[in-house]
Parts: C-alpha cells; sequence; structure tokens
C-alpha cells in the first residue's frame, strides 16, 4: 500500500502491519488522512509510502525492504524509517507462522474453507496457551537485519520502532502473554542501536480497554491514531527529525 509521493519532496516511509491502516470498521486506503502514518506526514509536510499487510511481521518488514521495489524507491528520498510492526510477533499463533500463511493456497476451495475454519475453532481456545507468533530474538533480529541495511544505503536516517499494542480480541482468546518478552527484547535492541521506541500500549489502550476501537478488539478507532501520530512524532523528534510546530502550518 502507498500514498501519492511527488518527486522532490521528503518521505516518511513506514513498514507496519495493518493496525497503522485499519479504522474502527476495517482497512482504509494508505491515503486515507485519518490514518497516523498520514496524520504524522501532514505534521511534517513530507509523502508518505506505507508498506505493509495484514498479519505482517518483523520478518515480513525484513523482506519488503530487501525484495519491494517500492522500499527502494522511497529510501533515498527518506527523511526517516518507521518500523510500525511487532504487534503481530507477540500475538500467540496455533499453527507456525509458515504453515499458517499457506491455508489460502490449499485446493480445492471446499477443502481450504474446511481447514480456515478448523482454524477459526481451534484459534481463540488454545491461544492462552500458545507460542507467538514470532520470538522475541528473532523479531530483533529481522529488525537489525532490515535496519543494517538501511543504514548501510543511508548511513545516519532517523529509525524509530516500535512496542506492541494490546487487545481485547476473542479470537485470541483474550490472550497477549508473548508481549512482556517481545518488549524485554524490542528495549534491549533500541537501547544498543540508539533507536526510540513508540509505546502503542501507551496510545491506544484507553480505547481499546474500553471497547471503542475495532469491533475486532484488535484495530484502532481514530482517536487512537491520533495518539499514536502524536507519539510517532515524539519518537521522531527523538530521533533527530526537525518537527514543524503545528501552529505554524495552515
Amino acid at each position: 500500500m502507498s500514498s501519492e509521493s511527488h518527486a522532490g519532496r521528503t518521505t516518511l516511509l513506514v513498514f507496519c502491519d495493518s493496525l497503522s491502516y485499519y479504522g474502527p470498521t476495517g482497512g482504509l486506503p494508505a491515503d486515507d488522512p485519518r490514518i497516523w502514518p498520514n496524520l504524522v506526514a501532514a505534521q511534517l509536510d513530507w509523502d508518505v509510502e506505507v508498506i505493509g499487510r495484514i498479519g505482517w511481521t518483523s520478518r515480513d518488514v525484513w523482506w519488503a525492504a530487501t525484495q519491494d521495489p517500492r522500499s527502494w524507491a522511497a529510501l533515498p528520498r527518506a527523511g526517516a524509517v518507521v518500523f510500525a510492526t511487532s504487534g503481530m510477533d507477540s500475538l500467540p499463533s496455533v499453527l507456525p507462522t509458515a504453515l499458517r500463511e499457506l491455508i489460502r493456497y490449499a485446493r480445492p476451495p471446499q477443502l481450504r474453507r474446511w481447514v480456515r475454519d478448523g482454524y477459526s475453532w481451534l484459534q481463540p481456545r488454545l491461544s492462552p496457551i500458545a507460542r507467538s507468533a514470532l520470538p522475541p530474538h528473532l523479531t530483533v533480529e529481522y529488525l537489525e537485519m532490515t535496519r543494517a541495511a538501511i543504514d548501510f544505503n543511508r548511513p545516519g536516517i532517523p529509525v524509530v520502532a516500535s512496542l506492541p499494542s494490546v487487545h481485547i480480541a476473542e479470537s485470541y482468546g483474550n490472550a497477549h502473554h508473548g508481549r512482556p518478552g517481545t518488549v524485554a527484547a524490542l528495549t534491549r535492541w533500541a537501547d544498543e542501536h540508539g533507536v526510540p521506541l513508540v509505546d502503542l500500549k501507551a496510545a491506544v489502550a484507553e480505547e481499546i480497554y474500553s471497547g471503542r476501537g475495532n469491533p475486532d478488539g484488535i484495530h484502532w478507532n481514530f482517536e487512537a491514531h491520533r495518539a499514536v501520530a502524536d507519539l510517532m512524532l515524539k519518537g521522531l523528534a527523538e530521533a533527530g527529525v526537525p518537527i514543524p510546530d503545528s501552529r505554524s502550518r495552515p
């Protein structure tokens, strides 16, 4: 997903999962002005390139950064890079991620529906005892490979990462026991490499726990997107990005 960009303008390069482009009723186009990447870009007076997909982990960010030509095109004009993932990394996964992703390829269609229905039945029941979709040490391993590759091509470019959000999703049995380990691993990695961290829980917990987010219990309402945008701007400022005073914006 990407929003329209203009030659010569600075770009905010965002690698993300669906949290960054879903609203209270479902997925939205990457140029929707109400989602946090566009709120941040508007404040900076930058373009934005949103590269993401539902269910993406930090491993997918590595693949996108190294294999998606959109990221290659955006990086030379990027003013900063945001890793807005780790949420899916820390969610419980009843099946190994690679096996779960293969469900969509099952044939014939009747078999695919049967397998998908079976997985949907198992997921909330086994989530409380399931491991995280991506172990914490792999989350930071993939993020560091991506950060290092980006820094090799754009030495010193500001990078911001994020800590996992929270959820009240019945589809995951309200389980999120993998979050503390992911938070600890990300914090150690960020401290080691000087990467500012945005705590998505701090931004969205009140909206999620009150039930004011998306009815699925995972995705956010627009109030949460605004709160995330505020923290992202603080993270970018910590990374060295000059933040214009909103009072000076038209």
